[in-house]
């Protein structure tokens, strides 16, 4: 078995601690990736993995040895942390001993395909690293063809997204944009409806009809959309409620909108 590294001023560990930041994330083009489940998806989608990261006493007998062995063998770097030097880096409880070093995929909104009879989503200032990352697993769930961040907002290569998008990260095409205004002249050129939601809007989602290709149009979790913002939707909806509740958290909200798309484009 190679050498074990335990020490936490070995440059692994420091390359480890420092992707825990966003800039350097940006900087190096680069995340980490935590779990067995999500490697497994991003080895799957043909990711770009740089190194993988093993606590060969925290993994023992899994089936993710093989998965290491398997691309240590196609060239992929791997290195063997101690049991106790993973689980000081880990950002889990009880950490599995895998972690990966990838390669971002972020594109250009230019370069996002639109398919014909599909739809979109967009996430407009989303502020928490988790609604984001639940908003990705969604959206790869109902099978929307992309999703594009506009503005600023959560990183969607953090931790905290990384982990609750469950591996959906990797088959999710994923672009950015200056602004909303830059997506919804993207959207207009390329014949593709937007969907925004309004407590205040007069027509529901269960009685609008819609038309392929579609963009769901999220705002941020506080302010939501403006009314600039939905002025230029062309279907300005409200969820119906029977509660009393006034509004759903963003990801619940973003789930419901895309399930409803989903179903009426199915």
């Amino acid at each position: 078995m190679p050498d074990l590294i335990s020490s936490a001023s070995n440059p692994i560990a420091k390359r480890l601690r420092r992707l825990a930041d966003a800039k350097h994330r940006r900087r190096e083009g680069a995340f980490v990736v935590e779990g067995i489940a999500p490697i497994w998806q991003a080895v799957d989608a043909g990711a770009s993995i740089e190194e993988l990261i093993v606590a060969p006493d925290l993994i023992g007998d899994s089936p993710a040895k093989t998965l290491v062995a398997e691309q240590e063998a196609e060239g992929i770097r791997v290195a063997h942390l101690s049991s106790e030097l993973f689980t000081r880096l880990s950002d889990r409880d009880g950490p599995s001993g895998l972690a990966a070093i990838v390669r971002m995929g972020v594109r250009e909104l230019a370069d996002l395909p639109v398919a014909r009879d599909g739809f979109l989503v967009a996430a407009h200032e989303t502020a928490n690293p988790g609604n984001l990352g639940t908003i990705v697993r969604t959206a790869e769930a109902f099978g929307a063809g992309g999703l594009v961040l506009s503005g600023s907002g959560a990183d969607p290569y953090s931790p905290q997204a990384v982990k609750a998008s469950m591996g959906s990260l990797f088959h999710l095409p994923i672009a950015r944009a200056g602004s909303l205004d830059e997506v919804f002249d993207w959207a207009a050129a390329h014949g593709v409806a937007t969907l925004t939601t309004s407590a205040r809007a007069e027509a529901t989602l269960d009685h609008t009809t819609l038309r392929p290709p579609v963009l769901v149009v999220l705002g941020p979790e506080r302010t939501g959309l403006t009314d600039e913002d939905l002025a230029r939707g062309d279907h300005v909806v409200t969820i119906p409620m029977a509660g009393r509740a006034t509004s759903l958290n963003l990801a619940v909200a973003a789930g419901i909108l895309m399930h409803e798309v989903h179903r009426q484009l199915g």
